[in-house]
């Protein structure tokens, strides 16, 4: 039977922790320390006040996320984020505190700004400092993780490869039990790890504490074997999760939730219920806001030259479905000489005649979208988010491809992760419009603020044009 390693860092696990706070404290205390000496030369009882308020914030707020939790099976970029979405909670307490105290004139405007700029950068680099050491000592075999599989079929198949891309983990998979195959079976051909023994078995090793994390990777119509499986790992103090199977995992992207004392799990739900919403209700207005003060002259010489090319209106308002799939208005500077929005919408094509000259230039660098900043103002629309269809394409798509309609979970946008991953223009095919929706569900499913914010640099960068854009 397999030794067990008890790793160098994690009976030392408080300590890190606490290290984690003490450090975090530091960051934010000594950045503004730091700043003020530099900047104005001195230290007043109003700083002591602004770092206590902001470490006390940071530490209640980063209690409730987590943010001081094993990040082991996340990746990075997931606890970055929970980093700056902390930081944010303790700017705006603190614009809260200096606002009903009026006591902002006595500090130093430059010193906060840097300060509150710099700081979550600083609580980010050291972690990735800390992951970085992690993962040198996780390749020497220290720190490292046994892991046991229950199953040995293609879920146990998918976690193992998935464990292999994941080296920096430190985890040791041990082996694989299941009842449905002989001890020594390989599921992996030309792979070491083998089945070891039947599935009852991983009690014992639980029990004995020779196996730290249990993968029950079993098809759910295993039902009882599972119930059996969990109830009996429950009386040891191995940590286990459930793998669901191909057809459970493509309807559950879901949570918890209570009724009363009732838990439920959520299979579909709009994802911006709570802080989210707000966080990102936040982004839109403020971006949008800004936006629309860069762009407000160039919005003024399109609508004249719009006007003075063609005739019809300068904006184009065309039914679309937003949030909850009800209808809205979108804004579009007019490209056509024909403003469609009935019950058949036909969608632009290469050489389309219905595009005027200037039309073909605006469709085609994306600049005939710049009203929809004012519909995000409105509140009708984010500005990132899955892109809005003609109401017509949508009852057309919603009955071809599954999960269509869960696109309006969240407010369209005005560009999105499909879209500056090359699926943005016409959709002449089923599966260019699969592809969409696919991008759009993964955006819902793993929306954060930082990838907003990538989502819009990459759309500065390479998403104004596009090759099937016309």
């Amino acid at each position: 039977m397999p030794t067990h390693n008890k790793g160098l860092i994690r009976p030392y696990s408080s300590f890190f922790s606490a290290l984690f706070r003490g450090t975090d404290i530091l960051i934010i205390c000594g950045g503004l320390w730091v700043l003020s000496y530099l900047y104005l030369g001195g230290w007043n009882e109003n700083y002591t006040i602004a770092s206590f308020s902001a470490v006390i914030t940071f530490i209640l707020a980063s209690e409730i996320s987590g943010l001081y939790g094993s990040w082991r099976f996340s990746y990075f970029r997931q606890e970055i984020t929970q980093v700056f979405i902390t930081w944010f909670w303790v700017i705006f307490v603190l614009l809260i505190l200096a606002y009903a105290t009026k006591i902002s004139a006595t500090y130093s405007r430059f010193v906060f700004l840097f300060w509150i700029l710099l700081t979550p950068f600083l609580l980010s680099f050291f972690r990735i400092g800390i992951r970085g050491f992690l993962r040198k000592i996780r390749s020497g075999g220290k720190n490292t993780r046994t892991i046991a599989i229950i199953g040995a079929g293609e879920q146990a198949i998918q976690v193992t490869q998935e464990l292999k891309r994941l080296s920096w983990l430190g985890v040791k998979l041990i082996g694989y039990f299941d009842d449905q195959f002989s001890v020594g079976y390989r599921p992996i051909s030309g792979n070491q790890h083998e089945v070891i023994g039947k599935t009852m078995d991983i009690v014992e090793l639980a029990r004995g504490n020779k196996v730290d994390i249990v993968f029950i990777a079993l098809p759910m119509d295993n039902e009882a074997m599972i119930c059996n499986l969990v109830s009996e790992l429950s009386d040891t103090t191995t940590v286990s999760y459930i793998i669901p199977d191909l057809f459970i995992s493509g309807l559950l992207h879901t949570r918890w939730g209570y009724m009363g004392n009732i838990p439920f799990l959520s299979i579909h739900d709009r994802p911006f219920n709570d802080i989210d919403g707000w966080v990102k209700r936040a982004e839109d207005v403020v971006l949008s806001f800004v936006i629309l003060l860069l762009i407000a002259m160039p919005m003024l010489v399109i609508s004249l030259l719009i006007k003075l090319t063609s005739r019809g209106p300068i904006i184009f308002k065309q039914k679309r479905y937003g949030i909850s799939g009800g209808e809205i208005q979108v804004w579009k500077f007019r490209t056509m000489t024909v403003c469609e929005d009935g019950e058949t919408v036909k969608q632009a094509q290469k050489n389309d005649s219905r595009v005027t000259r200037l039309g073909a230039f605006l469709r085609k660098t994306s600049l005939d979208e710049l009203p929809q900043f004012i519909n995000v103002l409105q509140g009708r629309m984010s500005i990132v988010g899955p892109r809005p269809h003609a109401v017509a394409h949508n009852e057309e798509y919603r009955q071809q491809i599954f999960g269509y309609m869960l696109r309006h979970t969240i407010k369209p946008g005005i560009t999105g992760w499909a879209q500056v991953n090359g699926w943005r223009g016409e959709t002449d095919t089923l599966d260019k419009m699969e592809k969409r929706v696919d991008y759009d569900l993964w955006y819902i499913n793993n929306w954060s603020l930082l990838l907003d914010l990538k989502i819009i640099g990459l759309t500065i960068i390479n998403g104004f044009v596009g090759k099937n854009v016309y």
